[in-house]
């Protein structure tokens, strides 16, 4: 069965809720970075604002942060941190139109069954069965192939074992993979694995510690920053083969952003938390499909980042994201944070990378 993309169904703008409604209100910034008190702060979900008696729908939106009205009436999503003195910046709390601003949470939603109030299995755990979730996710992203863009988030993890990173590398140059976001430990040990055939030191075929295999990450990194970049790097190293190779190879962006724990880190990771929260955001206002393997925090910093639908050619449709993770508690946490339109599937990553390649072609 092929994929179609679920309709969005607009709110209902002849409502006497939505016509009856005032205009929205701005105030100024005063103070740059600060935003006016009682300012609206965006969801995942669609949002619309009535100016000049018109609802007008937010795109390119993003959980927790503010909207600001330019004088040709556009409405641009901006964090806290990026708001100049001047600016007008949407405020009310009230997101039912009783102060011009509607957050529209059932766009695509269409007839809900009746919930019950009493079931068993409601919650997504190691007792859940996915085989639906891998069917539908395979026919999702047969067609975001063609049609979409997707956003791998990746953990070390990923590069621990031989066939997954295979498997992960197969999706990259098959065109499965539109960006990479990721941190300084999938790109070193996807190298180290490359150099030396182990990550942190143990082969990653057989799992086994190979003597001295703890130098082999700070080896890599080390020799890695006498070159200005992980291009002139993989080049000059011969290296052929990986994650960052056909990241390289293939023209995806592979976005590595640094953090407290890093060694070294690797040339081209991001040190500044703030330009890579840039960075990683000029592929989540692009995703369509979100995936995060085995990385909490990272995952968790995407979703929060993602919103829950795009507007592509006057288009509504939804984004779909999904969290993967060993543990029940980290896909959950997901959840927690306010990325609500999430997927989880609890298994490990090995098993799902090997089971997305073997059955996209």
């Amino acid at each position: 069965m092929g994929f179609t993309l679920p309709e969005y169904n607009e709110p209902d703008f002849m409502s006497d809720a939505l016509k009856s409604s005032p205009n929205v209100k701005t105030e100024t910034v005063v103070k740059s970075g600060v935003a006016p008190d009682n300012f609206h702060a965006t969801t995942i979900f669609p949002e619309y604002f009535k100016m000049n008696d018109q609802w007008t729908l937010v795109d390119k939106s993003r959980m927790d942060c503010v909207v600001v009205v330019r004088d040709n009436g556009h409405l641009e999503v901006k964090p806290f941190r990026k708001l100049t003195i001047g600016e007008k910046v949407v405020v009310g709390r009230s997101e039912d139109a009783t102060q011009g601003i509607y957050v529209h949470t059932n766009g695509f939603k269409g007839k809900q069954q009746p919930e019950e109030t009493f079931v068993f299995r409601s919650g997504r755990s190691r007792e859940t069965s996915f085989s639906r979730d891998y069917d539908r996710l395979y026919e999702l992203l047969t067609y975001e192939k063609n049609h979409g863009f997707i956003v791998f988030v990746l953990g070390p993890a990923v590069t621990f074992d031989h066939d997954s990173k295979k498997a992960m590398i197969s999706l990259i140059e098959k065109g499965y993979v539109q960006a990479v976001l990721a941190g300084n430990a999938l790109a070193t040990h996807d190298l180290e694995s490359e150099l030396f055939k182990t990550a942190l030191g143990q082969d990653i075929y057989t799992q086994v510690p190979i003597s001295k295999g703890h130098y082999h990450h700070i080896d890599v990194i080390n020799r890695a920053r006498q070159y200005a970049s992980l291009e002139e790097f993989v080049l000059q190293e011969q290296i052929r083969d990986g994650i960052v190779y056909a990241c390289l190879e293939n023209n995806v962006p592979l976005i590595l952003a640094g953090s407290i724990r890093d060694d070294g880190p690797l040339p081209g990771v991001i040190p500044n938390a703030y330009e890579a929260q840039d960075m990683m955001r000029e592929y989540t206002k692009k995703a369509t499909t979100v995936i995060g393997l085995a990385t909490q925090l990272h995952t968790i910093a995407v979703g929060n980042m993602t919103p829950s639908y795009q507007v592509i050619n006057s288009k509504i449709r939804p984004v779909f994201i999904y969290g993967v993770d060993v543990s029940e508690f980290v896909v959950n946490k997901l959840r927690d944070r306010g990325t609500l339109e999430v997927t989880s599937i609890v298994t490990n990553i090995q098993d799902f990378l090997v089971n997305l390649d073997r059955n996209l072609h």
